[in-house]
């Protein structure tokens, strides 16, 4: 007979607002990480304030933002209207209070549900927020949701706004650091959706007079793109979209109310949907939907009357209809699409001449792979059914209900040691592993056929489930896992090399990182530290004292599935493969898998340090 146990009132607890946010964070934020990727915690809790300021700019309060980020305290300033004086506290620390909720003051919100800045005060141990308005001011804060100051309203003869600064607390948020990079590409989304607005950051000015236009012109070069770039503008809805002459997949940028739908939604369905059926009305011919869109670069965003998202982290649109008694979404996207698309096309001769030529040469590509494309799925479902190349998780990126299908991770390994290890030591419901056999080819310069013939590639495809393009990408986080040595750097830049050729938007959305593994182990009898660096490994052994025993891991091969989990678990650390702003994908793929050998010999001994000294 299993323990009786008393279950009385004494039982029943309820939690107050932080303490539930404290505890299921990911509920609210998705998932924590360290700042490594564009969709870890700290960027949620910088956009729920700054939405907030967002939302004060288009409904005409302020032109400019002041963001201001430094190591690990974020501060933002708008120069709005400020919150009413009496609610200061009350709207940063009660649930469901907000200006929100009133539809007249907030039209078109990117958040309706009152717990964005909630949620920061809760997960920050420093959060102060200060409002000016009518000549007076209120000041209040906070530590871990906790009321640490309360001033009375005082004169003032500041500008009237809101001032938010804010430290993400270390107990949740471990070894975290802000990347510059993933900040000021949330910034330049802000200030594409919302022409007139400045936002300083650290200084620098982010600003745009041509929306979705300036975005797209700023991510494909000029000479990349087959035709200028399409700029259509409505009531409640922005297009843009263009053709690039090199890559081969479908790329969208999406936005719902300015909040960037990394995952698309149904706005996003909608206007691929329109666009086909608009392209082959205007040319009245029965094209694959694959060839008119094959190559396409776009961007849409659309306003939404209380929108409906399939996550906290509003990165899905769910909404079916554009708000109460107005039309559905997808009748809305295709009515503006057919005419004003199709307006374009027909007062822009040469665009339309491009564009069929590249949509006919789409269609003979696609023929020519049609029988390689089939035998390669049916090597890739007989390949997941019989082996063991991949070890898949439970939970998957589409699984947007799921607060960790954020955490979704395929490690890509080399070798069966590193791969049985990894497998061994993983978190089964959110971390996959696909093992490489041998080094991956060297694709620079080669068409797709390649992807289908090369069953490596095809069955990696195949796992990320990319064929189609990244809509339906299984895992947020695609991490190459080799060994710190020059084989395995070179793997990487053979598998840098197939994404950046056949799935640029893995690399330009963040979803490619390189894992970083320990190359030393120093311990004694009562502590043990993993070790990234000489200078780590010297500060172990003087935190220590003595000699403790000193291990230099050759590879990761080497590495017991025990301890594997202290390094991708709570503490992976993470390197993000990052483009450069300033260089194509094409001079890059040149450059380091071209053949300017002796150039780039030259590079590396300038700028490489591979550690080779495995004597230790």
């Amino acid at each position: 007979m299993p323990e009786q146990v008393n279950y009385t009132e004494d039982n029943i607890r309820s939690l107050d607002w932080k303490e539930h946010i404290r505890m299921r964070p990911g509920m609210y934020i998705g998932k924590l990480g360290d700042g490594s990727s564009p969709d870890d915690g700290i960027y949620i809790l910088l956009k729920e304030v700054l939405d907030n300021s967002i939302d004060e700019f288009v409904m005409g309060g302020g032109k400019t933002i002041e963001v201001l980020v430094k190591e690990q305290t974020v501060t933002v300033r708008d120069y709005g209207r400020g919150i009413p004086l009496g609610k200061v506290a009350d709207v940063v620390s009660k649930m469901n209070t907000g200006g929100k909720y009133d539809s007249k003051a907030f039209k078109k919100s990117v958040g309706l549900n009152g717990v964005g800045t909630k949620a920061v005060n809760a997960l920050s141990s420093f959060f102060r927020v200060e409002s000016v308005r009518d000549n007076q001011q209120k000041c209040v804060a906070f530590s871990e949701g906790n009321l640490t100051l309360d001033e009375p309203i005082a004169e003032s003869t500041k500008r009237k706004g809101t001032k938010v600064i804010f430290v993400p607390d270390t107990q949740i948020f471990k070894n975290f650091r802000y990347r510059n990079e993933y900040i000021e590409r949330m910034l330049k989304n802000y200030v594409y959706l919302n022409t007139g607005l400045t936002i300083l950051f650290n200084g620098e000015k982010f600003y745009s007079e041509n929306g979705l236009k300036d975005l797209l012109e700023e991510n494909i070069p000029g000479d990349d793109r087959l035709y200028p770039v399409i700029h259509l503008i409505g009531e409640d809805i922005e297009v843009a979209l263009t053709h690039s002459r090199t890559q081969y997949s479908e790329e969208y940028h999406s936005f719902v109310n300015g909040q960037h739908t990394t995952q698309g939604g149904t706005h996003q369905a909608a206007f691929r949907e329109a666009l086909a059926k608009t392209i082959r009305e205007f040319y009245n011919k029965g094209f694959e939907a694959a060839d008119i869109r094959k190559s396409i670069v776009s961007a849409v965003s659309i306003k939404v009357m209380e929108p409906i998202f399939e996550s906290q982290t509003k990165t899905k649109l769910g909404s079916a209809d554009m708000g109460p008694d107005l039309p559905s979404v997808r009748a809305y996207i295709t009515d503006f699409i057919k005419t004003q698309l199709d307006n374009y096309l027909h007062k822009n001769p040469q665009t339309a001449d491009a564009l069929l030529r590249k949509i006919m040469q789409a269609e003979r590509e696609r023929k020519e792979l049609s029988g390689i494309q089939k035998l390669a799925r049916e090597r890739a479902k007989k390949a997941n059914l019989h082996n063991k190349k991949l070890r898949d998780c439970r939970v998957h990126l589409s699984d947007s209900k799921s607060d960790r299908s954020l955490e979704t991770t395929l490690f890509i390994t080399e070798g069966d040691s590193a791969s049985g290890s990894i497998t061994k030591s993983r978190d089964v419901n959110t971390q996959a592993v696909f093992s490489l056999r041998g080094k991956p080819l060297n694709c620079y310069g080669m068409s797709k056929k390649i992807v289908y013939e090369n069953e490596e590639f095809n069955l990696l495809q195949s796992a990320l489930n990319i064929e189609d393009g990244i809509e339906n990408l299984r895992y947020n986080n695609i991490v190459i896992a080799t060994d710190a040595d020059v084989d395995g750097m070179h793997i990487r830049l053979l598998l840098i090399t197939f994404f950046l050729q056949f799935f640029p938007e893995l690399i330009k959305e963040g979803h490619l990182y390189i894992l970083q593994t320990p190359l030393y182990r120093v311990r004694n009898k009562k502590e043990t530290y993993y070790c990234y660096s000489e200078e780590e490994r010297n500060a172990a052994i003087e935190k220590l004292g003595g000699k403790p025993e000193l291990t230099r891991f050759k590879g990761l091969g080497e590495i017991s599935p025990d301890e594997f989990k202290h390094f991708i678990g709570e503490n992976i650390r993470l390197d993000p493969v990052m483009l450069d702003k300033t260089a194509t994908i094409d001079s890059l793929l040149s450059f380091y898998m071209g053949k300017n050998t002796q150039e780039r010999q030259e590079f590396i001994i300038d700028n490489l340090k591979v550690e080779l000294d495995l004597a230790e």
